[in-house]
């Protein structure tokens, strides 16, 4: 538990500094609360009548989960291999898991935060706003996991982000593609944003076999982080 308070606290301090990870966290719950308060809560005449007080926030909700994280978590694993930080941590022998947990605490925590303002502008009942935080907590943990597995594969912070973007583009922006496909909505159903995508629009759904997928997604991605992490963490 020392390794990882210790990086929790230098991987906070670092995240503090870098202004392109907090933009993240800024940026979609901005983006939600001023398409919201202009548009779905009677800014436009004639257009919030057949738009949602919560569809703004749901879409930039899942967005972020399915995009943003994995970008951020991609781009501090590929910081740190990049400094050599990473090839210290594994010859001193802390452990994947150890190290997992102390990165992905610190954008686990300010995740967390992001989606309580998210749902603050929402204005969700009391049950839709836990269960909103159940999925996001959900899709955050997956996000981290997969955005540190190609963080790990990626030499530097440029290459990380030419492996995340379109890994990300396509998981956070498939599920809207799959609303009007039927044949997408089919494979992306596979796939955690697809069921992130699909909770936080309806509530009202059955919530057992969604996050059965996305706890699965969450199993695949925590082993191939181990295997990665293991091959690739001493490699420059």
């Amino acid at each position: 538990m020392t390794s990882v308070k210790a990086i929790f606290i230098k991987q906070a301090k670092d995240m503090t500094k870098n202004f392109s990870v907090l933009i993240m966290f800024i940026i979609f719950p901005l983006v939600a609360f001023g398409m919201t308060e202009l548009v779905a809560r009677g800014g436009m005449a004639g257009m919030s009548e057949y738009i949602s007080d919560t569809m703004f926030v749901t879409m930039m909700a899942s967005i972020f989960v399915g995009m943003a994280l994995i970008q951020c978590a991609c781009g501090i694993i590929a910081e740190d291999r990049e400094t050599k930080s990473l090839r210290c941590l594994v010859i001193a022998g802390v452990k994947p898991h150890s190290y997992l947990l102390g990165i992905g605490g610190v954008v686990f925590t300010a995740s967390l935060l992001t989606a309580i303002v998210f749902g603050l502008i929402a204005r969700f009942e009391r049950s839709d706003f836990l269960a909103f935080m159940l999925i996001m907590a959900s899709g955050t943990i997956a996000s981290i996991l997969l955005g540190a597995t190609v963080g790990i594969f990626s030499k530097n912070q440029q290459a990380a982000a030419g492996l995340s973007m379109p890994l990300a583009m396509i998981l956070g922006f498939g599920p809207m593609v799959a609303q009007f496909n039927y044949n997408v909505g089919r494979v992306f159903s596979i796939f955690y944003t697809q069921q992130i995508n699909v909770l936080v629009n309806d509530f009202s759904a059955g919530i057992t076999e969604p996050l059965i997928v996305i706890w699965a997604n969450i199993a695949v991605f925590a082993v191939l982080f181990a295997i990665a992490y293991k091959k690739k963490g001493l490699r420059n």
